[in-house]
């Protein structure tokens, strides 16, 4: 052991930068010369290999607090590392190289972030690759002379890690965290928990059993919890005192869930243990495992897929939009920017904001424990937004509709939630703040939101995933609307853009044909109403989206008068029946003749025909989704129409 622990009482002992799929297994190793060394006053600094951050740290690791085991041995490494490393990393931290690894004596506040590597108060370093060019100049800064590779060795992949040997030299093979390389050393008796299932509901039971590696030559007693978050011992009963029969290597327990009659949204129990016995170890830990709550409310409007119009009326105070009445053009524009962009009343809120925002703004209409996802157009459980790096299938995220990149906006304000009583004055030229504006960002599948990716819309551009019934349209292109008259930076375009296109998007035709074929719903106004509470400003083109024609269609020129738009909540006297419908409907309620025009989703005119009053409308169409717009007297109303 002398010629191994020559340079020190510590080392890099084994490394694995990158593992296949997803990087939730990757973890690096330490070792000491004597068990149970402790590792205070020790950093890990991870330092950039190549590029304009090259020979510079990007991440750091304070070792304050950790001990090494009986074996000598301390891993940090991933929640999916196993057996279960002594601290965690986020998913997806070390870079695949060429890179490298410094352990120093010091603490993170010696290393901020971009600090050079240094010899330095350097106890040992690892320079790394995956078959990579060598990092010769971080090398020579960490007074190394070799690049170790962790694709060589049997297999010749990422699935190896790079392990030190007795001589000090590093070579590639199957991973070994937790133990020594060679295999040598206390062999601990590795603890796994099992569940049935990872979803359970409210009032159900469920079975905990608990596994050893070996059976136990003595009763073995241990303590497990479920408490996490607002998940507590107040929801649930059942034994958590374990104890595995000597010659046995199993226990298990009963849980029950407690049915109340409160809704606390779904919930994440944590399995854990609480204490390990001498002489073993956790195989996995911290097995989540998801509470569905069966109390939970419903709105009284419907779902975009399904709508509801007239339930949710606007929250605008009065007067709100008085300054645009009877202005025209360009100077209809500015007037609603003053009103929409106004420094000293709207608030500009931050990017982790968001999130709070978007559980209320997105809250799916049949169930508060969930969000609607605007694309794929069907809820998710409000848990399951992705917050890390990685696969996001199962995942909804925040969805900037205009992209960030094509806004100049991305990054642009802290992703660290501060609150609804946190914010910044704002203004038309405020650009940065378009990276949390809420009134363009809804939740959105992981997945369809990276197929999103920064598209135009309408054309040849995005039109959402197959099958979709274009619910979400008409919310898209008042959003559009709303960004181009909120930011000086931004406009809208006829035809598609290159994807790299900043400041403009499209298609501006699209999306006026969108703002008809998909009307203003009660889930989109109740959206705008919450949004408000929040930044002070409100999306016009959901109070009155006949404005869209005035400033960016048909209507340009022409005088704006609110008298011109009127909501469905007017015509609360006019319904339409049957709807969905499969060949015919009847409009009752009017009282004079009406103009009937049927949209499909993409904004053409299908059908139209003038109707007398309660007279049966007769049509053939196709089914699916459509848009029935009424005019008489010289106003308007639209109608979600299906036809089935």
């Amino acid at each position: 052991m002398t010629t191994f622990f020559m340079n020190g009482q510590i080392v890099i002992n084994e490394l694995d930068c990158d593992t296949p799929s997803t990087d939730d297994r990757e973890f690096i190793e330490l070792k000491s010369d004597s068990p149970n060394f402790p590792l205070d006053g020790y950093v890990l600094v991870l330092f950039n290999g190549t590029g304009t951050q090259a020979n510079l740290s990007y991440y750091v690791i304070d070792l304050d607090g950790c001990t090494t085991d009986v074996n000598g041995i301390f891993v940090i490494g991933n929640s999916l590392v196993s057996p279960v490393p002594g601290k965690y990393l986020p998913d997806n931290i070390f870079q695949n190289g060429p890179d490298g690894v410094g352990l120093y004596l010091g603490s993170s506040s010696d290393f901020p972030n971009l600090t050079q590597a240094t010899t330095t108060n350097l106890i040992d370093a690892l320079v790394y690759g995956t078959n990579d060019a060598d990092a010769t100049a971080l090398m020579a800064l960490l007074g190394e002379t070799t690049q170790w590779n962790e694709s060589a060795g049997t297999g010749g992949s990422t699935a190896n890690s790079i392990q030190r040997k007795i001589d000090g030299t590093y070579e590639s093979k199957t991973p070994t965290p937790g133990a020594n390389n060679d295999g040598s050393g206390f062999i601990y008796n590795g603890l796994t928990i099992i569940v049935g299932a990872s979803q359970y509901n409210e009032g159900q039971s469920f079975n905990i059993t608990i596994t050893s590696q070996t059976v136990v030559a003595t009763d073995t007693s241990f303590l497990i919890n479920l408490d996490n978050g607002t998940f507590t011992n107040t929801d649930f009963t059942g034994n958590l005192s374990l104890t595995i029969l000597s010659g046995t290597n199993t226990v298990s327990t009963s849980i029950n869930l407690i049915d109340d009659v409160i809704d606390e949204g779904d919930e994440v129990a944590k399995i854990k243990f609480v204490n390990v016995p001498d002489g073993c170890n956790r195989l996995n830990d911290n097995i989540q495992i998801r509470i569905i709550d069966n109390d939970f409310y419903v709105s009284p409007f419907g779902t975009p897929l399904n709508p509801t119009f007239g339930n949710v009326t606007s929250t605008a105070p009065v007067g709100y939009y008085d300054s645009i009445e009877g202005l025209a053009g360009n100077e209809l524009k500015q007037a609603l920017q003053n009103i929409i962009a106004n420094p000293s009343v709207v608030h500009a809120h931050n990017y982790g904001d968001i999130i709070d925002i978007l559980k209320k703004a997105d809250q799916n209409p049949l169930n508060s424990n969930q969000v609607w996802m605007m694309y794929v157009e069907s809820p998710r459980s409000k848990l399951d937004f992705q917050e890390t790096g990685g696969s996001n299938a199962g995942k909804w995220n925040r969805e900037h509709i205009f992209p960030q990149s094509r806004g100049g906006f991305t990054d642009g304000t802290s992703s660290t939630a501060d609150g609804i009583d946190i914010w910044l004055p704002t203004s038309a030229d405020d650009i940065l703040a378009g990276h949390a504006d809420a009134h363009h960002i809804r939740a959105e599948d992981g997945p369809e939101n990276t197929n999103r990716s920064n598209k135009d819309y309408g054309l040849t551009g995005y039109n959402g995933p197959t099958g979709n019934q274009g619910s979400w349209k008409g919310d898209v292109a008042r959003a559009l609307f709303y960004m181009a008259v909120r930011y000086n930076a931004l406009s809208l375009a006829n035809g598609d853009l290159p994807d790299t296109t900043v400041g403009q998007i499209g298609d501006l035709a699209s999306l006026l044909a969108w703002n008809h074929s998909d009307p203003r719903d009660d889930f989109e106004m109740n959206r705008n109403n919450y949004i408000y509470t929040w930044q002070v400003n409100r999306n016009p083109f959901i109070d009155y989206p006949n404005l869209a024609d005035y400033i960016f269609g048909a209507n340009f020129g022409q005088p704006w008068f609110s008298s011109l738009s009127v909501n469905e909540n007017n015509f609360s006297s006019i319904s339409v029946f049957p709807n969905p419908a499969k060949d015919s409907f009847t409009i009752y309620g009017l009282t004079n003749e009406a103009k009937v025009e049927i949209y499909n989703n993409i904004g053409q005119i299908v059908f139209a025909e003038n109707v007398e009053p309660n007279a049966s409308v007769r049509f053939q169409l196709a089914k699916g989704i459509y848009c029935l717009k009424i005019s008489s007297d010289e106003k308007n109303v639209s109608k979600k129409l299906i036809i089935e």
